[in-house]
């Protein structure tokens, strides 16, 4: 036994042997640190929750102080809707009792704006200097018809009356608060203003609450009735810091509060801080909430300052940290004298300390002679035995016997190398469970290392690392989702297939396929209904062609397939022929049996190229002319298709480059009222100035701009010059003509398309009632409930909405009469058959009817003769437009012909 004297301090206080008293040590001082971080956080939270407790009683305060002054305005609306009028007398005599000064603090004023048409604008003017507002005027004045001028706003002082007669409808911010009210029969609160009551050395954020006052006093049911029968506003006018200050300094003293318009924080919509500004980068703690009030949205944001802070300070943090710091000395101290005493006890620990016991690997010791004396914990979960019976078992029957010479081999030199480690050996062990499993390890020998006294075996499982290399493989090369070769896979296969054919001279052929309709399958009934289908064709596709071809997805529903021998053109024709007949059959989705078919181009391998890539570049082109001559039909290669291509390809370029050089033009065709005889209006068409082909019209290049998506940015700047030609007519006189404008299906449906007539319309400042939206009969075949939402937000906004080309094509009656339409104008193709054909007369005359069955305006184009013009008349159309008014028109012109039209009716 060891005595004192072989165990000195220095010894035992080797990390080896206190390893135990520091881990106890640093296990008491990671408690010690837990409470205290406890303690603190208990700290915290009781912080937070006061933090959190004062901001939400100040969101609640601010919401019911709303509330309050929101019932002083019903109060105020409710005389209007008891005596019809009120005089300024009366009107004074009701606010001093309020005593707004005293109950509702913030208030700057409550008033009355009243609606004034402008030819009642002078007897107004008179009728209140007459009562004593002696420098009474409505300012600042618009467009008119009417005016909303602030007629009563009490208490009468100096600041108040200096804001009598402003038109706050004149203000953006003023008129969609006030348009709000109207139309809701609600109050409404406007977003950040200055008062009109300000200095000039004051710029003080505020608001105003408008309450509507309809005439009758009774609220309208309908939407255009409230708009009629608006008699004008009550409204209150706030100064945020007066409004605010009383409830911050009551609640909330010593957080750092802020208010911004629109829930959006920026330096813009601050509309209310607390005196605490400078301590935006030191807090504890913040909180953002919004506050909803008459249709407007604040951003209350408040936030812990260092006061609050200091008194919601704890001492008992410290108090922890210091006991537990000193009560971990104790304990290390106890720890390490007992761990003196049993050193003595544990010479020879540490019997197998040479031999790792990972979960990855199997570690065996074996003695001289191979048979297994240990086996490492891990050997339970990755082969199945038990550790504890490793003396049982018979190593040379749990390995291959193929394999079991070369692991003998190596066994045996590691036996004669002590401490060598011998090369990687592989071999197939069976587990427990009679699986065999790909293994690989290395000897070393370690007889004569104490407490191992073997030749340690490590064992290494590849079995998973195989499959994951497999899986590995499947995601590379293989469609997750149909199973098929990916693109990268199939373009082996396809160079495989060229090399072959051209060593050989026998002929392949590559067939490129895209699903017809498959976008608006997909949209309508579901991305899953869209991927059950996919993987039902890769089905159809695969049983259609031999084991020897391919077949594969190149993503989306574009599909290729390799036959990789062919006799000729007739045979790949055959094939395509089966899948167009295997494809053209319906299947079940979502409830409802959905058709589909396909396009498919072929080129064939050597004739048409030797290259991968030209390959798939001609079966695409040979694809898409499959597409415009119907679909549902296979196309092969020719070499025209590839002409067209890189003429297409010029075009697209000479279209973009068109476009960033401003080379487009409008021209305008006149459309002509049949019962006055006049012009009512102007369809603008797009002309491209081209430097070589001159005025090109948008039928030879609108197709390829809306399938390369040029159509956007060259709607956007058409949209833009009609509304700049609105108001140069304007300015011309002819202000009653509606400017009609052309949109494809593409345009409508893209996300940004409402954005886009918002943002023209704002700046350039055109009234939306003198714009007409022409959209594609097709659209009615899109997405219903998407379409109304759209068509919706585009009557709310004031535009006409016209459907074009109506009788082309297929549409759906019952989307015509839910949608929000104003007009349909007949195809021209029906137009140009009348008198001579009996169907085109019979479906115009057919369409009119249905027309006026909805209440929707017709309007008939392409109109070039009389004969046409008479039948029209009699048939009850209501306006035309063609050759035989006038051709389309530059600016120039249109302005001549619309002078001329007004000398001498255009229709005799």
């Amino acid at each position: 036994m060891m005595s004192n004297k072989e165990l000195p301090l220095r010894q035992l206080l080797k990390l080896r042997n206190s390893w135990l008293a520091w881990l106890v040590f640093l296990v008491s001082i990671g408690v010690t640190l837990l409470l205290w971080q406890v303690s603190i956080r208990l700290v915290e939270d009781r912080t937070e929750a006061k933090f959190r407790a004062q901001s939400l009683q100040l969101k609640t305060a601010i919401e019911e102080r709303l509330i309050n002054y929101e019932q002083v305005l019903a109060g105020s609306a409710g005389l209007f809707a008891v005596s019809g009028e009120v005089s300024r007398d009366e009107w004074r005599e009701y606010v001093d009792k309020v005593d707004i000064n005293r109950y509702y603090p913030g208030i700057e004023g409550i008033g009355y704006v009243q609606r004034i048409n402008v030819r009642q604008m002078a007897n107004h003017i008179s009728s209140v200097r007459a009562e004593g507002v002696f420098n009474y005027l409505v300012q600042p004045l618009g467009v008119g018809p009417d005016y909303y001028p602030m007629v009563y706003l009490e208490p009468g002082t100096e600041r108040n009356r200096s804001a009598l007669g402003y038109d706050a409808f004149s203000d953006p911010v003023h008129r969609v608060a006030m348009e709000q009210a109207r139309d809701g029969a609600k109050p409404t609160v406007t977003g950040k203003v200055v008062l009109v009551q300000e200095s000039v050395d004051e710029d003080q954020a505020g608001f105003l609450m408008y309450y509507p006052v309809y005439q009758g006093g009774a609220v309208p049911e309908l939407r255009t009735e409230r708009r009629m029968m608006l008699a004008g506003y009550v409204f209150s006018a706030f100064r945020m810091n007066n409004l605010i200050d009383g409830i911050v300094g009551l609640i909330s003293p010593f957080l750092d509060v802020r208010i911004y318009d629109s829930a959006t924080e920026s330096r813009s919509t601050l509309m209310y801080g607390s005196n605490l500004g400078s301590l935006d980068d030191d807090f504890s703690f913040e909180l953002s909430q919004t506050v909803s009030h008459g249709g407007r949205d604040w951003l209350l944001q408040t936030r812990s300052t260092p006061a609050f802070d200091f008194l919601a300070a704890d001492p008992r943090p410290p108090i922890v940290l210091g006991s537990g710091l000193a009560i971990s000395v104790l304990i290390y101290l106890l720890v390490l004298s007992l761990v003196r005493s049993r050193l003595i006890a544990q010479a020879s620990a540490g019997r197998y300390r040479a031999i790792t016991e990972g979960a990855a690997n199997v570690t065996l010791v074996m003695d001289c002679e191979g048979k297994p004396l240990y086996a490492s914990p891990s050997s339970r979960d990755i082969l199945g035995f038990d550790p504890d019976k490793v003396y049982s078992l018979d190593f040379e029957s749990l390995v291959n016997a193929g394999d079991w010479p070369r692991i003998k081999q190596v066994f045996q030199e590691a036996v004669t190398s002590p401490g060598k480690q011998m090369p990687v050996v592989r071999a197939r062990v069976t587990d427990a469970a009679g699986v065999c499993r790909d293994m690989e390890g290395t000897f070393t020998s370690m007889l004569k290392v104490p407490g191992v006294n073997g030749v340690v075996l490590s064992l290494r499982d590849l079995t998973q690392l195989k499959a994951a290399q497999s899986e590995l493989h499947r995601l590379a090369f293989y469609d997750p989702l149909t199973g098929l070769a990916n693109r990268q896979l199939f373009r082996d296969r396809l160079n495989h297939v060229v090399h072959r054919s051209r060593r050989s001279g026998e002929p392949a052929a590559l067939m490129y396929l895209d699903l017809d309709g498959f976008k608006r399958i997909n949209d309508t009934l579901g991305h899953d209904a869209g991927d059950e289908l996919l993987r039902q064709v890769a089905e159809w596709l695969t049983g259609c062609v031999r084991e020897e071809d391919s077949v594969a997805r190149l993503g989306g529903d574009e599909f290729v397939v390799l036959l990789s021998r062919v006799s000729g053109a007739d045979a790949a024709g055959k094939v395509a022929e089966s899948i167009l007949r295997k494809l053209c059959q319906k299947m079940r989705l979502n409830e409802h049996d959905v058709g589909i078919t396909v396009s498919i181009g072929i080129t064939l391998i050597p004739n048409d190229s030797e290259d991968v890539g030209t390959l798939m570049k001609y079966a695409d082109l040979a694809m898409y002319r499959a597409k415009e001559l119907g679909r549902n039909n296979y196309q092969f290669f020719t070499p025209a298709m590839n002409i067209k291509a890189a003429r297409r390809l010029l075009q697209q370029e000479e279209l973009a480059t068109a476009l960033e050089d401003d080379r487009f033009v409008l021209h305008y065709q006149p459309k002509i009222d049949l019962v006055s005889q006049k012009v009512i209006g102007v369809e603008a068409f797009l002309r491209w100035h081209h430097p070589e082909k001159g005025l090109v019209s948008a039928q030879q290049f609108i197709h390829l701009a809306d399938e390369t998506g040029l159509i956007i940015r060259l709607g956007e700047q058409a949209l833009r010059q009609a509304c700049i030609q609105v108001q140069a007519l304007e300015r011309a006189g002819f202000e009653s003509l509606k400017m009609a404008v052309n949109f494809s299906v593409r345009q409508i449906t893209d996300a940004g398309f409402l954005d886009l007539i918002r943002r023209v319309i704002t700046e350039t400042g055109v009234s939306p009632d003198r714009l007409e939206l022409e959209m594609p009969a097709e659209l009615l075949n899109e997405d219903p409930r998407m379409l109304r939402e759209l068509l919706v937000s585009l009557n709310d906004l004031g535009v006409c909405l016209i459907l074009d080309d109506f009788g082309k094509g297929s549409c759906s009656l019952v989307a015509l009469q839910q949608l929000p339409l104003d007009v349909i104008k007949i195809d021209h193709g029906f137009i140009r058959d009348i008198p001579y054909n009996v169907s085109a007369t019979d479906v115009a005359s057919a369409v009119i009817a249905l027309a006026h069955k909805l209440h929707l305006t017709v309007v008939a184009e392409g109109v070039e003769t009389m004969q046409q013009l008479t039948f029209l008349k009699s048939a009850g159309c209501a306006q035309c437009q063609g050759n035989l008014f006038s051709y389309p028109l530059d600016e120039d012109a249109l302005i001549g012909f619309l002078i001329r039209q007004y000398e001498k009716p255009l229709i005799s």
